[in-house]
């Protein structure tokens, strides 16, 4: 019995130090990737902080680890770990613009471009329709006149 118990305890040694080992290198792939998007932070790019607040880069100082951001007219200092992600603003659509079920409400105004864009369409095939139909005329004609010079 203490062989089957030792085998078992060495079985979990062994998965421990493996979850100890893929924890510190997922772990280490996190920490790169943050310094990478902070090392490559230039001024006019669009930040969120880990307080919330959202503005674009002015300067960033990699000496001391700062950069200021501009927030609608006010400058603010921040330290490089204050820096939490890009930002990127989400689409947003009101209430006025679905219907209850969360379909899209096409406005008059939309109907009426909507429809005069499928009439220039329709002109626009129908006008490809005909020429394909003289083509096709033109075609059996010079046929006809190549049989008849034939006999």
């Amino acid at each position: 019995m203490s062989g089957g118990n030792s085998f078992i305890f060495i079985v979990l040694i062994m998965f421990m130090v493996a979850m100890m080992f893929w924890s510190s290198r997922k772990s280490k792939q996190q920490q790169a990737k943050v310094k990478d998007f902070r090392s490559s932070l230039q001024p006019g790019q669009l930040v969120k902080t880990i307080g919330g607040v959202i503005g674009t880069v002015v300067s960033v100082d990699t000496k001391y680890e700062e950069i200021v951001i501009d927030s609608e007219g006010s400058k603010l200092r921040f330290t490089f770990p204050a820096i939490s992600s890009s930002y990127e603003r989400p689409a947003f659509i009101d209430d006025d613009e679905v219907d209850e079920e969360g379909n899209p409400v096409v406005q008059d105004d939309e109907v009426s471009q909507e429809s005069a864009k499928s009439d220039t369409a329709s002109d626009t095939q129908g006008q490809s329709e005909n020429e394909q139909l003289n083509q096709d005329d033109s075609v059996d004609a010079t046929e006809d006149s190549e049989v008849k010079e034939n006999k």
